[in-house]
């Protein structure tokens, strides 16, 4: 599965350091106050698993679950809400966490809607950002790194339900493109 691997982009090594320096700004930024950590399925839950784990603050941790483009590469635009929160949020800070930012449209979307349940913040955090291929505008408080416009994988990202299990981001190379509509 390797050998598919066009090159490894950002290593295990450099993504704990970067998620340890997250958690660190993570419980600064949130002492006292009741978060709530969302994890977007089924991409951010690597990165998710290893960042609550460095948090040093009591937290509530949830999930939820969107489609926005199957398995094709490119976003269709249409966000449909597959697995909602169980937690209420509404006077709670809430952290959306994701495995990568790229058009923005998701981070949007998703944003808006937990806004409308009444949380006292709504922050995003991404292990990946593609500032490169916005779409909207979309502020993306805590970032691991940013990366160039290529299609990647690993450490909770895939391509065809592959390569998540892969403990580095690396290119893939038989596909060019966006990752995901987040």
């Amino acid at each position: 599965m390797d050998r598919e691997i066009k090159k490894a982009l950002i290593g295990r090594e450099e993504i704990s350091a970067r998620t340890a320096e997250i958690a660190e700004e993570i419980t600064r930024d949130y002492r006292g106050r009741d978060l709530v950590m969302v994890g977007v399925l089924k991409g951010a839950f690597v990165f998710l698993a290893d960042l609550v784990r460095r948090v040093e603050l009591p937290v509530e941790i949830d999930f939820v679950a969107v489609s926005s483009y199957g398995s094709d590469t490119e976003s269709s635009g249409v966000v449909k809400i597959v697995k909602d929160l169980d937690l209420e949020i509404e006077g709670k800070h809430v952290l959306l966490v994701e495995d990568i930012v790229d058009t923005g449209l998701t981070m949007k979307y998703l944003t808006g809607m937990l806004r409308e349940r009444g949380p006292v913040s709504v922050e995003i955090c991404a292990l990946l950002n593609k500032p490169g291929a916005r779409k909207v505008e979309i502020e993306v408080k805590y970032r691991g790194f940013d990366v160039p416009p290529l299609f990647v994988v690993g450490y909770g990202l895939d391509y065809a339900e592959k390569y998540r299990q892969l403990p580095y981001v690396g290119v893939l190379g038989a596909v060019e493109g966006r990752n995901e509509t987040s």
